[in-house]
């Protein structure tokens, strides 16, 4: 282990350089990593990676999903519910049946279950892949937020599927009323730990004297006990995982202080980077070892096989979200919806072109067992694999290279914009600035005669709320105040060398002053 160890650093450093190159050339990095890996994997004398799906289940998902979890909006979720839930169990559901039954019929020796398998394993869309593309362009909120909703509740639903699958596939048969009780299980089950397991840490937080470390600690671990927990007693980890993230992510101002708050999110950013660039660039290193597996079927059969797969997937994608307008459009005059306006053409055609395929994917079909429980080879193993791989390539290269062009030269509407996000902030800004200057006034008005400090801080708030102008923060207005800090940083830097007497402590804290300073124009 310890001879390849100077490998794998190369590789997480080549996975910095390639997200810097693909910020450069304004690329999706999972493209980036992806080709990169296909070029280490088929070099010759590279090592042959072989992955363990433990590791991308126990190790990478549960913190991936976690963190997920707590970025998305709760307010948008609910919103949005019956369309997330339609995408995220109907369609991927529906999906996995399209799949399944053109792998049947023209794949040979694919049975129907072992097409609900692939199905099963292709069919959720990757929240990294779209999230990392729409980074270059500008989406609505609203499809924002059903994309984000969407890609936390399917991989719990195509992992479901998934399971019942290999089940049919291993031992023949399919009895589906214990396939219902599993399945309710499962959901239950899943949900149930995660909100136990969720209040147990929030107790833990709110009862035990931590601190910013132990609290983000608290955090790392959380999404694993929760993934194990709901593993053990045969429910969903994954909806385990999803549930106690979503439960404590509403708690978060209560549970966490400020400053636990600030160093979690550098903490978790940092952590889902290098877990998803290390992802991407594993899809790549894995597939000449699969490849090399192949068994009876030529790999340019096995690349058709993989690009029939992605043309049923990308086309069933497109038609569901098309679906989706026209029953909103009917069940608008039966039931109350959370968004009855018609979006044309253009929102469905671009949420139907966001179907890239990543983690999850991966992840499932290196889940398949190599043998059956009687000793026998799993059938098709290494074909299912390869035909995902393909799958997930092409519709990196497909889909994540032309989602920007695609955005941009159909030019999307924002149905909920009615503002612009500045003038949005402007007003909120206004509003925050009179509300908390009448309770300074009304709270604490003996102390305001007599504190200076308070008297400063009235007036400036006295002088945005009385600003009839718009408070626009312009990007010439960044770049002057953004090189007057790094001045402020250098006068700092220079009298903490002079001044040999000088607390060092002191001028860091004025250091982290300004990089906050700093930190607040990415917000504005």
């Amino acid at each position: 282990m310890l001879e390849y160890f100077p490998f794998y650093l190369g590789i997480v450093m080549a996975i910095v350089l390639l997200v810097i190159l693909a910020k450069k050339i304004k690329v999706a990095y999972p493209i980036l990593l992806v080709l990169a890996g296909l070029t280490i994997g088929f070099t010759p004398g590279v090592p042959v990676v072989h992955i363990d799906p433990a590791l991308i289940f126990v190790i990478f998902l549960p913190p991936l999903l976690y963190e997920a979890s707590w970025a998305i909006s709760w307010k948008q979720l609910l919103r949005f519910r019956r369309v997330i839930c339609s995408f995220a169990f109907i369609v991927v559901f529906l999906t996995a049946m399209s799949v399944a039954f053109v792998a049947n019929h023209f794949i040979p020796g694919f049975s129907l279950a072992m097409g609900f398998l692939l199905g099963a394993i292709v069919s959720p869309p990757d929240a990294v892949s779209a999230g990392a593309i729409l980074q270059f362009v500008k989406v609505p909120k609203t499809m924002s937020a059903i994309l984000e909703g969407e890609s936390l509740l399917n991989d719990a639903s195509s992992l479901i599927i998934f399971r019942f699958a290999l089940i049919a596939v291993a031992t023949g048969q399919f009895i589906w009323y214990q396939a219902a009780f599993s399945f309710g299980w499962m959901l239950i089950g899943g949900v149930g730990i995660g909100l136990i397991i969720g209040w147990i840490f929030l107790q833990i937080h709110e009862r035990l004297p931590t601190d910013a470390n132990t609290d983000i600690i608290l955090t790392l671990i959380a999404p694993y006990v929760m993934y194990i927990t709901g593993e053990a007693v045969h429910s969903s980890g994954i909806l385990a995982v999803v549930t106690g993230g979503l439960f404590l992510s509403s708690k978060r101002q209560i549970i966490l202080s400020s400053t636990s708050r600030i160093r979690g999110v550098n903490v978790w950013q940092s952590l889902s980077f290098v877990l998803n660039g290390l992802i991407f660039m594993l899809i790549g290193l894995a597939l000449p070892d699969i490849a090399a597996g192949l068994d009876g079927v030529s790999i340019t059969s096995a690349i058709g096989y993989g690009a029939g797969i992605t043309f049923v997937l990308i086309v069933f994608r497109i038609l569901s979200a098309y679906a989706g307008v026209y029953v909103t459009q009917i069940a608008k005059h039966f039931v109350s919806v959370a968004d009855d306006r018609n979006p044309g053409y253009k929102i469905p055609l671009v949420f139907g072109w966001t179907g890239m395929r990543g983690v999850i994917s991966l992840a499932a079909a290196l889940s398949i067992p190599v043998q059956l429980s009687n000793g026998t080879a799993f059938p098709q193993r290494n074909l299912i694999l390869f035909i995902t791989f393909t799958v997930i390539l092409l519709t990196l290269m497909l889909q994540g290279l032309t989602l920007p062009y695609l955005i941009r030269k159909i030019r999307l509407p924002d149905m909920d914009a009615i503002m612009t996000e500045e003038e949005t902030y402007s007003l909120i800004q206004k509003q925050l600035a009179a509300f908390s200057l009448a309770h300074l006034k009304t709270q604490y008005s003996e102390q305001l005669k007599d504190q200076v400090v308070l008297q400063q801080i009235a007036k400036k708030w006295q002088n945005v709320s009385d600003s009839t102008n718009d408070l626009f923060v312009t990007n010439e207005y960044k770049v002057i105040y953004t090189d007057i800090l790094n001045q402020q940083r250098n006068w700092l830097l220079k009298k903490n060398a002079e001044d040999k007497l000088m607390d060092e402590d002191i001028i860091r804290k004025h250091l982290l002053n300004i990089d906050i300073e700093e930190e607040k124009l990415k917000f504005v």
